[in-house]
């Protein structure tokens, strides 16, 4: 993927988007407030992170345990043919329970987190990836989330700051 030139982030920047990532439903007159500019001008910087691309959405974090008792799988998986990197992936986003993947180096091909229903769900969609020759998987390996110690927040401050060429 190819960056977009943006000029650097300054620190007002930086603020909005932290604010932004802790509280992505604050309404522009206190985000101004909490960074100590005008509402207009505190739009004009949140729309210009948008367009650029910085800030991608908006979403509601959902505490799925309110709702029902899911089964919460980190699976890592090992291909045996890489030619078909391509399709795996394709189907894999076609599989709502994966709610993240990744291709990470060393002993695996891929990290995935699942969320199902219930430990049959997970099961069930592992053996069909597994059956498939096509996906050239040659094994999964299952780690049963038992309770988070840390969830996802934020990006530390830190990352925020672009770096210079």
């Amino acid at each position: 993927m190819v960056s977009k030139r943006f000029p650097p982030l300054d620190r007002i920047d930086i603020k909005i988007l932290v604010t932004l990532q802790h509280d992505g439903r604050s309404t522009i007159q206190k985000l101004a407030e909490s960074v100590a500019l005008s509402s207009r001008a505190c739009l004009e910087r949140v729309r210009r992170l948008e367009s650029a691309g910085i800030i991608s959405g908006y979403q509601a974090q959902i505490e799925l345990g309110m709702l029902s008792q899911p089964v919460q799988v980190v699976a890592d998986i090992v291909l045996e043919k890489h030619g078909r990197q391509e399709y795996f992936e394709q189907r894999l986003l076609g599989i709502e329970e994966i709610v993240e993947c990744w291709e990470v180096s060393g002993d695996v091909d891929y990290v995935a987190r699942f969320i199902c229903p219930d430990l049959a769900r997970y099961e069930e969609l592992t053996a069909t990836l597994i059956d498939d020759p096509q996906l050239g998987i040659a094994r999964i390996v299952s780690h049963i989330v038992l309770r988070p110690v840390r969830k996802f927040t934020g990006y530390p401050k830190s990352l925020l700051f672009r770096k210079t060429d």
